[in-house]
């Protein structure tokens, strides 16, 4: 009798993992998310915007956080099958492709695509919808995308032709009222006691040699504008303007992305993203005050998820529907 063909054994399907990355001017945040869009491991290092620390550093940086993120869900870099890198200092095409060519070198990984921080931080607050998403970290951006597709952003110009609104912005305008407080140009402020501990300065008169230490860089600065937010919170007048002049900063780029796009009339919502927002009503009064002056339906939103596990999102998308991931 002759025996029967045994049927071909199946074999199991390894499991794929898609890499997300939030790079800013301060730090990194990786995400790993499995097939079922569980986010399994997190990594974070320091800052990955090219334009402040060069390719080079930001590209170890985002590895450093990686090797953390596969570490912390016990995975292999051959694991994962795609990577969306959302940076800040990437609008320009040929810096998109230093930062890929640099990481798929040293992580060899299929299919990776490098876009903004927007980018990102827009798809986790609307996830693909109409909307508006607001980046108030170190800088200040804002990106917004209408119902045809189409995108417009204003901002992110960096600490010498931009970030109002940003972590850098506050803390420089912050910094000026204590100069002029010091020699008697401006009002007393308790941002002149806050600045010279955070500096690390004897007293006001001797911030000025603190500050042009070169040690201080824009993270550092940027890092001060938490004590400014803290001052305000206390009831110190001059910090509580200088964050609501920020909030309208922040409310003026909208405005300008909401004009682009044609949403004065839409119920358009925009995402709040970044530590400067950490501030609250201080803010965000004068913000949407602002925004409403153009467009009275918009208002202000929570994004639906991290940005770095919005960039994971996008990997696993990317990663599972053909596309070949050349960051354009």
């Amino acid at each position: 009798m002759a025996s029967r063909p045994k049927k071909p054994v199946r074999k199991a399907a390894f499991p794929q993992y898609y890499l997300g990355v939030d790079g800013g001017g301060t730090k990194t945040h990786v995400a790993l998310m499995n097939d079922a869009r569980e986010v399994v491991g997190e990594g974070t290092a320091g800052p990955s915007n090219p334009l402040r620390v060069g390719v080079e550093t930001a590209v170890s940086n985002i590895v450093k956080a990686t090797d953390q993120a596969m570490d912390n869900a016990g995975i292999m870099r051959v694991d994962i099958a795609a990577a969306t890198l959302g940076l800040a200092g990437v609008r320009r095409a040929d810096i998109k492709q230093s930062i890929k060519a640099s990481f798929t070198d040293q992580i060899r990984i299929r299919k990776t695509t490098v876009i903004t921080d927007a980018e990102i931080a827009l798809f986790a607050t609307t996830l693909g919808k109409p909307g508006l998403v607001v980046i108030a970290g170190t800088g200040s951006v804002c990106l917004g995308k209408n119902e045809k597709g189409k995108m417009a952003i204003a901002g992110g110009w960096g600490p010498l032709a931009g970030d109002e609104g940003g972590g850098v912005g506050i803390a420089q305008t912050a910094l000026h009222a204590v100069a002029k407080a010091s020699d008697g140009r401006g009002i007393g402020t308790t941002l002149s006691e806050r600045a010279s501990e955070y500096f690390r300065a004897s007293g006001p008169e001797n911030l000025i040699v603190a500050i042009y230490s070169p040690q201080v860089d824009n993270s550092r600065i940027a890092g001060f504008a938490k004590f400014v937010v803290a001052a305000a919170q206390d009831g110190d007048a001059v910090a509580t303007t200088i964050l609501q002049e920020a909030g309208s900063e922040l409310g003026l780029a909208a405005c300008a992305v909401i004009d682009q796009l044609g949403l004065r009339r839409h119920k358009v919502p925009i995402g709040c993203v970044g530590s400067v927002f950490n501030a609250g009503k201080i803010l965000t009064e004068t913000m949407i005050e602002t925004v409403h002056t153009i467009a009275p339906k918009a208002f202000l939103t929570e994004p639906a998820m991290p940005p770095a596990n919005a960039a994971a999102l996008m990997a696993l998308l990317n990663g599972s529907n053909g596309k070949n991931g050349t960051g354009k």
